[in-house]
């Protein structure tokens, strides 16, 4: 094989996107570095500190300890994991249904279904209905109305669709051929075969779970039903207000707060990025291969 040599333009080219990627990948990580650092940082110096923070400021863990001191925290995890595991289930189940639906040419009206689809991408009957329909539905202070009102998100099953509807049609027919109905050929060709996609949509369905909390704010009544992201909105307000009513050593938690802003943040966070590692490889593979047909 002949080994090319690259011209000085080609070098010079090479470096500047180095750095320039170098550049926009600190960029996109500092954020979530000055979270972490500030998170472990001595409130009064946090909060007398401007600029960009390079290290932690007097380490401590005290914030931390506050947040772990909440009985709920454990009890908010479990919420949230149950949440996240059944609402996805859930989720790609139907989602893959009605993608399934909208990829075939045989179903009638199909072109119609997915322009009345789409519609709900842009306009929604708002919260007052579907506080009432939750609420006629028995779901309220309920975690399955944290769920099942939000079965399937349309931009999501779009994304699922084109991919199905990528996979060759030969594939469906030899399978008809050989007796298969529509259960087999969605579960055993296509689905397999948009395995990328389909991991793609986990993570997003996950983060769409494992961030919700306003519909737990409105639907939920009962502490021990709170998500995660509710409780450490609790201890994060009942912080803030004790510093705000001026209250003995307000100063001191005044400072506290500062930094257990920063320290809720990475106990909501910390868990769903261990997502990432496993479905980074389905991860660019899937958006193309939803984003380039149909």
């Amino acid at each position: 094989m002949v080994r090319v040599e690259k011209t000085f333009a080609g070098k010079v080219f090479d470096l500047c996107n180095i750095l320039f990627l170098s550049f926009l990948s600190i960029l996109c990580l500092y954020p979530m570095l000055y979270v972490a650092l500030a998170s472990v940082s001595d409130g009064t110096r946090l909060l007398a500190h401007a600029g960009l923070l390079y290290k932690p400021l007097g380490f401590t863990l005290s914030a931390y300890g506050r947040v772990f001191q909440d009985p709920m925290i454990v009890r908010g995890y479990l919420n949230t994991i149950f949440i996240v595991i059944v609402g996805v289930t859930l989720n790609m189940i139907m989602t893959a249904f009605g993608a399934y639906v909208l990829s075939r040419k045989g179903p009638l009206f199909v072109g119609v279904m997915m322009r009345l689809i789409v519609f709900t991408m842009f306009f929604s009957g708002g919260l007052i209905p579907l506080y009432l329909t939750v609420k006629a539905l028995g779901l309220f202070n309920n975690l399955m109305s944290l769920i099942l009102p939000n079965l399937i998100i349309t931009y999501n099953m779009i994304i699922l669709r084109t991919a199905f509807a990528g996979i060759p049609e030969e594939l469906e027919d030899s399978a008809r051929i050989d007796g298969a109905n529509d259960f087999t050929i969605l579960f055993r060709i296509i689905i397999p075969l948009a395995k990328p996609t389909m991991a793609v949509l986990v993570l997003y369905y996950a983060v769409h779970h494992w961030n919700a909390w306003f519909h737990a704010m409105i639907f939920i009544r009962e502490r021990a039903l709170y998500p995660l992201q509710l409780v450490l909105r609790d201890i994060l307000l009942s912080y803030q207000m004790e510093a705000m009513v001026g209250s003995a050593g307000a100063a001191d938690v005044e400072s506290l707060s500062e930094s257990l802003k920063y320290a809720t943040i990475m106990v909501a966070t910390l868990p769903i990025l261990f997502l990432y590692p496993f479905l980074q490889r389905y991860f660019v593979r899937g958006v193309m291969i939803g984003a380039l047909k149909g």
